[in-house]
């Protein structure tokens, strides 16, 4: 594997409002708010056309996505104002949903319409978006059929996936036991509601006093992260697992492949190793949620120098000038 060296940058704060910073085996924070104005204020959540306050949105214990993980979902982030990659993720849930033989109920820009007035009415400007689809009602028997609606479901939040610090300093990753589930079983490119695969992954990962957890697949070649695409840097190049490695199509993680062509930095998709990430120059993780993140640490093993590298440093900046910059408008 060969790679090159990039001029580094440094890395501001990450682009969380609002949001508690927790201990690194504990990641994934959320709250209501991210406004002084939303501060006290309930969250106001979106299900099958109508809006409910916080305390009254409730679904059926009858739901299939309750009930068995059947349904799909999407995490969005919006940044100033702004969705980032809408349309990317609306049309990454429509194909799960086919996938599954889940039919969605609204068109795509009655969706987008839902989406955007939820964010309204919680009067956020940065925050993130669950937008999540079952297969609806049914009864206790396992037959989809017996659902005769799909239920749509949108919740916004604001989120710090990690503690500021870490994308200044990197995280640490341990290799977990539990597999990425293989696509004859459940293809990764469904963004299913069933995530006890990532769970597991992620109860490893805390166990272990890790940030992170990585995903090998059945051939023992890296897939994934619990919630994040992985890429490698050496000598000066970028690489990263193809999708059929067991890696979800990641929107974040496309954003990446254009940031390295608009800064000169080769990109390939390749099978990788355990072996590859501990001799990498670089590491980083992206993901809707953990945006662009260094890795410094896997298995014990410092990666590179120890510090987030000039290349990771780099794609970090671009992607948050990019995100402050564009997507969706919220507010006319």
């Amino acid at each position: 594997m060969k790679t090159s060296n990039a001029g580094g940058t440094v890395i501001d704060e990450p682009q969380t409002q609002g949001a508690t910073a927790k201990a690194a085996v504990k990641p994934a924070v959320e709250t209501r708010s991210g406004t002084s104005k939303s501060a006290t204020k309930e969250a106001t959540i979106y299900i099958d056309g109508e809006f409910y306050s916080e305390a009254n949105a409730k679904i059926s214990v009858f739901d299939h996505g309750l009930l068995y993980g059947d349904g799909v979902f999407e995490g969005i982030r919006f940044y100033n104002g702004r969705v980032f990659r809408l349309e990317e993720h609306l049309e990454r849930l429509w194909d799960s949903a086919r996938s599954i033989c889940l039919e969605v109920p609204v068109s795509m820009h009655d969706m987008t319409e839902a989406l955007l007035e939820t964010i309204r009415q919680n009067d956020l400007r940065d925050g993130y978006i669950r937008l999540i689809l079952t297969r609806g009602v049914g009864n206790l028997g396992l037959n989809p059929t017996q659902c005769k609606r799909p239920s749509i479901i949108i919740i916004t939040a604001t989120i710090a996936l990690y503690p500021a610090e870490m994308y200044r300093k990197g995280l640490t990753v341990v290799t977990c036991a539990t597999r990425r589930t293989n696509p004859a079983a459940l293809n990764p490119a469904v963004k299913s509601l069933n995530y006890l695969n990532n769970v597991m992954a992620r109860i490893e990962a805390n166990l272990a006093g890790a940030d992170e957890a990585l995903m090998l697949n059945d051939q023992g070649n890296v897939a994934e992260c619990t919630a994040d695409n992985v890429f490698i840097i050496k000598h000066g190049q970028i690489f990263t697992p193809p999708l059929t490695a067991g890696a979800l199509r990641g929107i974040t993680r496309a954003v990446a492949f254009e940031i390295a062509a608009e800064l000169g930095v080769k990109i390939t998709e390749t099978n990788i190793t355990r072996h590859d990430v501990f001799i990498a120059d670089e590491c980083f993780l992206t993901g809707t949620a953990a945006e662009v993140i260094p890795v410094i640490k896997a298995d014990g093993r410092v990666i590179g120098s120890g510090k987030p590298g000039p290349i990771s440093t780099r794609m970090i900046a671009r992607f948050r000038e990019i995100t402050r910059a564009t997507g969706t408008p919220i507010y006319s």
